[in-house]
């Protein structure tokens, strides 16, 4: 099985296609079966310290489709700085709002039926790394609307938007020309953390019915709202406290600080 056609299904999920529940969760259940069966070669350690799901995170992020400010203009009827960010945010949480929607009403059509006892963990899977490629889509398109640029190979970016995603923050300007194409072990730590929350999150959707459709939706829509305001209060104050680059290389010390008159 390709994971060529999981970064598809994903980027399809994550992208700006415009979809109803149906398709949306046609393509979730396919990337489901496809997770369910790339799983089997990571083995459970791999599973449980969310080294797997970092692993396709990592491979996904490269081709995640990130617009320029221009193009995200036209796309938002012509919006530009607060108001164009206001709409980048509304419409990433809208898309995991929809995933979470998605997910708890395929988990209802199969509940208590023995298929589901061996696919709710690859559903959690698929939901966590929809959820995850959309918000890092975000992040990386509200550092093109405030003119935070991240120049570099679609690897490069990718670590970058990567890192800002699982600490949450936003990326600093000045430091953006030394990102490398890898990141570091710190930072693959903190992914794999990030990764298992939203895994953990995304277990709401496995309630009865309908309910896990309903919880899903609105810990998606919370969630990907609050990680939007911290990441756009970074970038309008200066980023005061950036992500740390995704590599190995050791930051400079400042030095000592003067103490205040």
């Amino acid at each position: 099985m390709s994971s060529a056609e999981i970064g598809e299904l994903i980027g399809r999920l994550s992208g700006d296609e415009a979809m109803d529940r149906e398709t949306r969760g046609r393509l979730l259940g396919r990337l489901t079966r496809l997770l369910s069966r790339h799983a089997r070669s990571a083995g459970a350690a791999g599973l449980a310290r969310g080294r797997w799901l970092a692993d396709l995170m990592i491979a996904v992020a490269p081709h995640i489709q990130i617009r320029d400010v221009r193009t995200l203009s036209e796309h938002h009827h012509g919006l530009t700085g607060e108001q164009l960010a206001d709409s980048v945010v509304r419409v990433a949480s809208n898309a995991t709002t929809a995933v979470g929607a998605a997910g708890g009403a395929l988990a209802a059509a199969e509940f208590a039926a023995p298929p589901l006892l061996l696919t709710a963990p690859a559903q959690l899977a698929a939901e966590t790394l929809v959820v995850a490629a959309i918000e890092v889509k975000m992040i990386a398109e509200l550092h093109e609307v405030y003119g935070v640029r991240v120049d570099g190979s679609g690897t490069t970016r990718g670590a970058a938007f990567l890192t800002s995603w699982a600490r949450q923050r936003g990326i600093n300007p000045l430091e953006a020309g030394s990102f490398t194409s890898a990141l570091g072990s710190a930072a693959k730590s903190a992914l794999r953390k990030r990764l298992l929350r939203t895994l953990g999150r995304s277990m709401s959707t496995l309630g009865p019915f309908l309910t896990g459709a309903a919880a899903g939706a609105v810990l998606n829509r919370t969630a990907t709202k609050s990680l939007a305001a911290a990441v756009r209060k970074d970038l309008t104050t200066g980023l005061a406290t950036p992500a740390p680059l995704p590599g190995p290389y050791p930051r400079l010390d400042p030095g000592p600080r003067r103490p205040p008159s």
